[in-house]
């Protein structure tokens, strides 16, 4: 191998080397970009995800998605009805869990 081929050899090898770590975007990606304020009738929620802070985004999430139209909205973590909603449901699935471990 001549000295300028070992030499183009070398600065491609630091090239890859450098780009290793870096990440393809800097940008935080969160799914929630309106929060909504108004309440929520916990009778017409076909499902309630919460999705925690992340380093892509860095707050909690809670996603709303109706029964009759699959509409999602994204709920106010700090409100006091959505937290009220959580420990309803963190209750009933405790609740739920418990009785299937005694039939069990």
């Amino acid at each position: 191998m001549t000295q300028s081929a070992v030499l183009i050899f070398c600065l491609i090898l630091l090239t890859l080397n450098g780009a290793q770590g870096v990440p393809v975007s800097r940008t935080t990606r969160c799914m929630c970009i309106k929060i909504s304020n108004q309440p929520v009738n916990t009778r017409s929620l076909e499902k309630l995800e919460v999705i925690p802070a992340s380093q892509s985004c860095p707050r909690v999430e809670i996603i709303a998605t109706m029964k009759k139209n699959g509409e999602k909205t994204c709920l106010n973590p700090d409100s006091k009805v959505i937290n009220n909603i959580l420990k309803a449901m963190r209750k009933k699935r405790s609740k739920r869990s418990s009785r299937t471990q005694r039939e069990a």
